[in-house]
């Protein structure tokens, strides 16, 4: 087991799962060897709930990171299997990340699949997606 696989692991701990028993935790390393950790965050109201992606994607960003600072993205679940990102999560990947980053997903079980974000978000919604005033 590698050193992210491990702090995956006990990052975990972490999560804050009661309703799903489904914890998660995730990674973001930036261009300059900075790091930021998340774990799932749940609520009794689920739509209230956050990913663990997003919690690590936004620690980056509110500690000033932009589009081409986040250069990888390493995501485990606590359920023995290897999940991916939902598509909640693929939209805010997409918006931070360069299309060829790195997007590693573990299990606990030592099984991992790594994707690039294109691979994860083929058809990413953007900017250039939005209505510009006339």
């Amino acid at each position: 087991m590698d050193i992210i696989e491990k702090r995956l692991k006990e990052e975990l701990k972490n999560s804050y799962s009661p309703y799903s028993h489904y914890p998660v935790s995730a990674l973001v390393i930036c261009s300059d060897g900075s790091e930021y950790a998340g774990v799932n965050i749940e609520n009794a109201s689920y739509g209230a709930t956050v990913c663990a992606e997003r919690v690590a994607i936004f620690k980056a960003v509110s500690d000033g990171k932009r589009k081409g600072d986040l250069k990888e993205l390493h995501v485990m679940v606590g359920s023995g299997r290897v999940g991916t990102p939902c598509f909640l999560c693929r939209q805010t990947i997409g918006e931070f990340f360069d299309e060829d980053a790195d997007v590693v997903c573990y299990s606990t079980e030592g099984d991992k699949k790594e994707f690039k974000v294109r691979d994860l978000c083929p058809f990413p919604f953007g900017s250039e997606d939005l209505m510009q005033p006339v």
